[in-house]
């Protein structure tokens, strides 16, 4: 898959786009830029996390931080190119804070056992693009 359309996905997805029916609603109150908030509402969940945009590098990283529980959760992603044309996608998930060592382990599972089905639409979304 190349990287430009992988990039374009990720981007119209928390843009706003929905990319699969089961994508997390997201809300822009600004650009797609470094200092942007957002609100990201999981699918199927009755409640909204505020996040905001810490880095965009064109093309190859974009990340964002939110405060749950007391904590700050930092999401990265992070797009390399391969040599035959496709793409490595990195999703990075660090959980700092006071309480990270207890708390951490508690949430974190919580927020990345959706990931595996998030990146399945990334990349079918990427590929109906490029096609």
């Amino acid at each position: 898959m190349p990287p430009a359309a992988v990039w374009a996905t990720l981007r119209d997805l928390h843009s706003g786009t929905k990319i699969a029916e089961t994508s997390d609603t997201i809300v822009l109150q600004g650009p797609f830029a470094v200092g942007t908030e957002l609100l990201a509402t999981p699918h199927g969940a009755d409640f909204s996390i505020r996040g905001l945009i810490t880095e965009v590098v064109e093309g190859e990283t974009f990340a964002l931080r939110a405060a749950v529980n007391g904590l700050l959760v930092t999401a990265r992603h992070t797009l390399t190119p391969l040599g035959h044309g496709g793409t490595r996608i990195t999703h990075h998930s660090e959980i700092t804070g006071p309480r990270a060592e207890t708390l951490g382990p508690q949430i974190g599972p919580r927020i990345t056992d959706d990931h595996p089905r998030a990146m399945e639409d990334l990349l079918a979304a990427a590929q109906a693009r490029s096609v």
